[in-house]
């Protein structure tokens, strides 16, 4: 093949290649922020995680309120699509040695929760709920001391 076809063959193949490069950014990630409820009152200490069967998880962390704002790959982008378990880690350290749980601890790992979330599109209300189940806040010591 001369110079002059090999270069007019690239030439009329490079914009093709560059759609098909483009097209193809991965997996959508949409905004998403909401809040965080137990036993319908605000959560207000702990992390939320949210775990795609594959992919990258999302998380943020609980404000006052319960409100959160999940991020992906950056600050605030959001999650994927999908239906996702939950993990909510909510202790506070409150000295040496001793936490505060604000939720049961079934909640800190996903195969645990029993939570999941559908994610259609952006959302800012999307609404976690947690329940007691009759407990109330506790404290134990930090690492089993």
């Amino acid at each position: 093949m001369n110079t002059v076809i090999r270069s007019a063959l690239v030439i009329a193949l490079l914009p093709s290649c560059l759609l098909l490069l483009g097209c193809n950014k991965g997996p959508e990630i949409v905004p998403v922020s909401g809040q965080v409820l137990i036993d319908g009152k605000p959560l207000e200490h702990g992390y939320i995680r949210v775990l795609p069967t594959s992919g990258r998880a999302a998380q943020a962390e609980i404000h006052k309120e319960g409100k959160f704002t999940l991020t992906t790959k950056v600050e605030g982008d959001g999650c994927l699509l999908g239906t996702h378990v939950v993990a909510i880690i909510a202790l506070e350290i409150i000295g040496p040695g001793k936490q505060r749980w604000h939720a049961p601890n079934k909640y800190r790992k996903a195969k645990t929760s029993g939570l999941t979330v559908q994610i259609d599109g952006p959302t800012d209300d999307l609404t976690v709920e947690l329940s007691w189940d009759g407990g109330k806040p506790f404290i134990d010591p930090l690492n089993g001391g």
